[in-house]
């Protein structure tokens, strides 16, 4: 049971996400993940926020651009990759 809710709330969560590095993308001309977490619900694991760039990166919709210093508490300033939407036209 734990893990069909665990399962439900993932797929709920990186949809959610998804959506709104796309909307990041169109905003700013660079974002991180610390800018995701401002305007998401908490990921309910640790490791999805990293997992959901991952994807939008592989599906060529975002492109790393560098690492900077994270502004999130919980990060104690450890390092955090920059992303752009990916320009128009270039192919993956």
């Amino acid at each position: 049971m734990q893990a069909a809710v665990l399962e439900e709330d993932r797929a709920e969560w990186f949809e959610d996400a998804r959506f709104m590095i796309q909307r990041l993308a169109e905003a700013q001309d660079h974002f991180t993940p610390d800018d995701l977490r401002k305007v998401m619900r908490p990921a309910p694991v640790g490791n999805w926020t990293g997992l959901v760039f991952a994807q939008a990166h592989k599906a060529g919709d975002i492109e790393w651009v560098r690492y900077t210093r994270s502004n999130n508490k919980t990060r104690r300033g450890g390092s955090v990759s920059v992303w752009r939407k990916k320009p128009e036209g270039i192919q993956p």
